[in-house]
């Protein structure tokens, strides 16, 4: 029985950096594909998920005439840059089929968001931290609410907490279940 507990008591590297990642697909097998997106994460040896949202049904931005999506959100403990990390990301979706193209608000198979990196403020060409628009979008603060309430935004200062609070748009977001990935 110790050596369980031994195996569970790894110790944390104070390198590493605490990752909230927003996740959505509203094509195909929206749940599997959330799943699958966890579970690739969960694979690397330079990630480690600590946390997994509940999934939400939400109205698609932009567009109305699209399907509905599902949201989740996970929270990450990681050696990997931001750049590094969004690479990563980039290529999960890739394997998954998503295809990037010229329109922010189609339809996807898989959209994997790096939303916060502990304090990490950046203004990168592929990449600003945090996520330029998650302060304005419940389908992201509500599942990131549920594993990451006192993170805070290094630029405003506030918990995700306030945030959710404040964010317009919580009445069409349905609690559909758990994420659900062994780790």
């Amino acid at each position: 029985m110790s050596s369980d507990v031994d195996a569970l008591a790894q110790p944390i590297d104070v390198r590493e950096t605490l990752a909230a990642i927003a996740l959505g697909a509203n094509l195909g097998d929206r749940l599997g594909t959330l799943r699958a997106a966890v579970g690739q994460l969960c694979a690397r040896t330079d990630v480690a998920v600590i946390a997994q949202s509940s999934v939400y049904d939400t109205e698609p931005l932009g567009s109305a005439d699209q399907p509905r999506y599902l949201n989740a959100a996970v929270l990450l403990r990681t050696s990997l840059e931001p750049l590094a990390l969004l690479r990563v990301l980039l290529e999960i979706e890739r394997a998954l089929g998503r295809t990037r193209g010229e329109d922010r608000w189609m339809s996807r198979s898989i959209d994997l968001d790096l939303i916060l990196m502990s304090d990490c403020v950046l203004n990168a060409e592929d990449l600003v931290l945090p996520h330029p628009r998650f302060r304005e979008r419940a389908f992201v603060l509500l599942p990131l609410f549920e594993i990451a309430p006192s993170m805070h935004d290094p630029i405003t200062g506030k918990s995700v907490e306030s945030l959710l609070r404040a964010c317009p748009g919580r009445s069409d977001a349905v609690r559909t279940g758990p994420l659900a990935v062994e780790t």
